[in-house]
């Protein structure tokens, strides 16, 4: 049996949870899934997957293993597609990622439409919460708000966001003053993981000073962005979130944000990609695609929440 084409089974089996559906995608028997599978563990000496009659789990070396197939398989597409030089033809399936909220918001729109207007080419897109190394996990861009330690990826920025303490107009006028960080700390706080539990830092009040860190006890912790937004649209109390998550509500009037003069530096929005991953047809198509619409959508919210 080709190992290459036993790897392609072996991924396509991880993509779709089940034998069953890898073989649905690749047009193969379950039998012959399974087959290729049971081929890469004899090569191997160790077994990769761990199968019940529902489920299907890696086993350690698996998980290694599946890592190094993902490169092997995006190395040989970018080869045979340089080598065929169909840069003007973007097809085959195409790994995307970002952060659950923006990638629900705003990146899955933009995926809809570039399907529509590609139909050779089909989108996977992984929203995670969770540091991802697309190398490692065969992934072809991301959407990423952070500064960018990796040297590996290209970056291509479209925008900046803020982190932002808001609230209803309703709660403000019904509770005391928010002029200074500290002034949240008589405020009911509607908090969740990604911007601080029981507690919020802000840039130092003077060059000289250390950064300010409040401390609070939350009234309601919660996971979700969506979850905290609608809360605090509800009058509930104060949450933290990125500009874009708020910018709707702060232009129809729910939201609020205060302490502007306490906001830490934006933070960069970028798409990234590995380095030579901008030569396959359907990775350049889609930043190409992708970026300006995403340019444009950043700028508008910020419009929106600078005014506010």
């Amino acid at each position: 049996m080709d190992r290459i084409d036993a790897m392609k089974v072996f991924v396509a089996t991880l993509d779709e949870g089940s034998l069953a559906g890898a073989g649905r995608r690749l047009g193969r028997s379950p039998a012959a899934v399974s087959r290729a599978i049971a081929f890469l563990e004899a090569h191997t000496g160790t077994p990769l997957l761990h199968r019940t009659t529902r489920t299907i789990r890696l086993s350690e070396a698996g998980e290694r293993y599946a890592l190094a197939c993902r490169r092997i398989l995006a190395d040989l597409e970018e080869a045979d597609l340089l080598a065929a030089d169909e840069r003007s033809a973007p097809r085959g399936l195409l790994g995307v990622t970002a952060a659950v909220a923006v990638g629900e918001e705003v990146l899955r729109p933009l995926v809809d439409e570039f399907i529509d207007r590609h139909p050779e080419v089909s989108i996977r897109l992984h929203l995670l919460d969770r540091p991802v190394s697309l190398v490692d996990e065969g992934i072809d861009v991301a959407l990423r708000i952070a500064h960018l330690q990796d040297s590996t990826l290209v970056a291509i920025p479209v925008g900046e966001v803020r982190r932002v303490v808001a609230a209803a107009p309703a709660y403000l006028a019904t509770r005391p003053a928010i002029r200074s960080p500290a002034d949240l700390a008589s405020h009911r706080i509607i908090s969740m993981t990604h911007f601080g539990l029981d507690a919020w830092s802000f840039p130092a009040a003077r060059p000289t000073a250390l950064p300010q860190v409040v401390q609070f006890t939350p009234r309601f912790i919660v996971n979700t962005i969506r979850a905290a937004l609608a809360s605090a649209v509800a009058g509930h109390g104060v949450t933290r979130l990125f500009s874009y998550h708020v910018a709707a509500a702060v232009e129809s009037g729910a939201l609020r944000i205060v302490l502007r003069d306490n906001e830490h530096a934006p933070l960069p929005v970028n798409l990234v990609t590995p380095h030579g991953r901008l030569s396959v047809p359907k990775v350049r198509s889609f930043v190409d695609f992708a970026a300006p619409r995403l340019r444009e959508y950043f700028e508008r919210t910020r419009r929106i929440t600078d005014a506010d």
